[in-house]
């Protein structure tokens, strides 16, 4: 029987050595002459094992890393064809404990499968959503979207059923579904993941909210930056037309509906969903003022769903198992599962699906390890570059919507970044001011200026000029950019600056300079 060996196709794992890894393999099956195959998978999201080789063996697949290409010959002669003992032996890839402990509800598939086999999709419930979506009325699958309790994975977390009924009862003679895949927040890789290891997933979301809603047309708007991804998804997309999946016919019922993959040039602001949809329409990037919503007046003025990639890729499942099903995962107001990203000076990071409600500490300490560095944590910085950054203190806020709110806090894209003890958060709460202001589309002068003026007060506090001053007029800033800019990224962009700067007072009183004398 053919022996199949499974090495990751992720970028992750490919800006790790990937690609060679795979190609020296399949050069030592050939040398020897063994009945063995090599599948190229997506990667299971623990990083700091990958490569990743997995061998599929009578007892379950056995995972070896992180392998390099000089370990490939001494693999070979371990057996590990049939998981035979060797230094970078992991055991069964579901016994891995930072695997074992997830709740995988929207990345079920991602590492299993391979990412372009149809069959494969089939064969882990792929596809089930769907065929059971098709048999229902739109305002059914509009209900249960809303019975689930899914809420934006993108930020916002805004409910996703109120989202699509609004675009489902607006009138116009053309609807549309917007995939938001501008994946720009620091410290984030679910999106790419889920395009790169299971892009199928993602058409059968876009494919269900497109019945619902009464749209014909999907675009999935992503960044220039992920040519991996990109071709994953239009190779999915392709094979996805061809089976009938996508087209005019979906799976053969009297709905149409069809998607197309197109990129950006990265522009940070293009996340958010007006700029976004100006980019989509050729346009410059640059916020709109609303209303008008685009629930109702999106792409090319027609109503338009624009959802994140975690939130389509959460609602085939929701098909699959059912409303309550999904709703029984997580706490308070925030439901189902939620991809944590941990990132940063951490020991074990990577990609962490779970129902939400653990503690940020469990998070940092118990999943991700604590410090690469081996170093006390001084901060996390949750939500990107326009997140709050969180002391150790703090440590016991559950991972959910409202108790991060509470704090003054936001989990975004759920990302997390780890900083040890060496980290100096004044030049964090500048670093926040400069990146907007690099990102800035222009458009209002809160963010416009602001941003500018906050990293000239930053850099006056550095050198301890009017120190005290200063760091009034840096508060000020935040509250005019958050209360009067367009649209979040500047009225985000004081998270993490007043963080800093609440949590961590002690890096914001340098000492003063004292200028040389001549």
């Amino acid at each position: 029987m053919t022996v199949t060996i499974f090495v990751p196709r992720d970028a992750a794992s490919l800006a790790l050595g990937a690609e060679k890894v795979a190609k020296a393999i399949t050069a030592g099956i050939a040398k020897r002459g063994l009945d063995a195959k090599v599948v190229r998978n997506g990667s299971h999201g623990m990083f700091w094992l990958e490569p990743l080789v997995e061998v599929r063996t009578e007892h379950g697949r056995i995972a070896y890393g992180p392998v390099t290409v000089k370990d490939v010959e001494s693999l070979f002669d371990a057996g590990f064809l049939t998981g035979g003992a060797h230094p970078l032996h992991l055991g069964p890839t579901a016994d891995i404990p930072f695997l074992r402990q997830q709740t995988r509800l929207t990345f079920a598939r991602c590492g299993i499968t391979d990412p372009l086999s149809l069959d494969d999709y089939r064969q882990h419930a792929g596809l089930a959503g769907l065929e059971k979506a098709i048999a229902m009325a739109p305002a059914d699958i509009v209900k249960q979207v809303t019975d689930s309790g899914l809420r934006g994975r993108g930020g916002a977390g805004f409910p996703t059923g109120i989202k699509w009924k609004t675009v489902a009862d607006a009138p116009g003679d053309k609807k549309y579904i917007v995939c938001n895949a501008d994946e720009g927040d620091s410290g984030t890789f679910a999106d790419r993941m889920i395009m790169e290891g299971d892009p199928f997933v993602l058409i059968e979301g876009m494919a269900i909210a497109g019945i619902a809603t009464g749209a014909t047309k999907g675009y999935i708007y992503t960044r220039s930056e992920y040519p991996h991804a990109i071709a994953a998804m239009q190779e999915a997309i392709e094979i996805a037309r061809k089976a009938g999946i996508l087209g005019p016919s979906v799976l053969g019922s009297q709905h149409a509906f069809d998607l197309e993959v197109r990129s950006g040039a990265g522009a940070y602001v293009c996340g958010e969903e007006t700029s976004l949809l100006n980019s989509l329409e050729g346009k410059r990037g640059i916020v709109r003022a609303k209303p008008p919503l685009p629930a109702l007046q999106g792409f090319m003025g027609r109503p338009t769903v624009v959802n994140n990639v975690m939130s389509l890729a959460s609602v085939p499942v929701i098909f699959d198992r059912g409303a309550t099903f999904y709703r029984d995962f997580g706490m308070g107001r925030s439901r189902g599962t939620i991809p944590i990203q941990i990132a940063g000076n951490v020991k074990h990071g990577g990609l962490f699906e779970t129902a939400f409600g653990l503690s940020l500490g469990e998070i940092i300490d118990r999943i991700g390890g604590g410090t690469a560095s081996g170093r006390p944590v001084k901060a996390v910085q949750v939500g990107g570059p326009l997140g709050a950054y969180f002391p150790r203190a703090l440590f016991d806020t559950p991972f959910d919507y409202e108790s991060f709110a509470a704090k003054d806090g936001l989990i975004g894209h759920a990302g997390i970044v780890v900083f040890d003890d060496t980290v100096d958060m004044l030049k964090q709460a500048r670093f926040a001011m400069e990146f907007c202001a690099i990102e800035s589309c222009g458009k209002c002068t809160p963010c416009r200026i602001g941003s500018t003026r906050g990293v000239e007060t930053a850099d006056k506090i550095a050198r301890g000029i009017e120190p005290e001053k200063n760091r009034v007029l840096l508060a000020d800033l935040c509250n005019t950019m958050k209360f009067g800019s367009l649209c979040a990224l500047g009225g985000f962009t004081p998270y993490p600056v007043l963080s800093a700067m609440t949590h961590f007072p002690e890096d914001f009183s340098p000492a003063p300079v004292v200028e040389a004398a001549e």
